[in-house]
């Protein structure tokens, strides 16, 4: 089978950076380090990152990959995969928030 190179690219930068930064940024706010919050936007502003890649490259492509009918693109493409815009979006906000209250 043929892998999709952006995707392959895409997993690995997820697997071997953000996945040990998310953790390393979990850690830093169970011990209040005061570099949490910038942890917590880096890895926030990564996801969002990817996730415009994603939203863009399915968009360019013309939604081939994704299901049609309503119920399926709206419910499960867009909202379930509007969570990985939403949280790390309300995150990256509460860190700016933080770091320009601390400022």
């Amino acid at each position: 089978p043929r892998s999709d190179d952006f995707t392959v690219a895409m997993e690995t930068v997820t697997a071997w950076a953000w996945g040990p930064l998310s953790f390393l940024t979990f850690l830093a706010f169970l011990r209040h380090h005061p570099a949490r919050y910038v942890l917590q936007l880096i890895v926030s502003l990564g996801q969002l990152y990817g996730d415009v890649l994603y939203f863009a490259t399915e968009a360019r492509a013309g939604w081939a990959h994704s299901d049609p009918r309503p119920l399926y693109f709206w419910g499960y493409f867009v909202g379930l995969n509007g969570v990985w815009v939403l949280v790390p979006g309300l995150l990256l906000l509460d860190a700016c928030h933080q770091l320009a209250t601390a400022q």
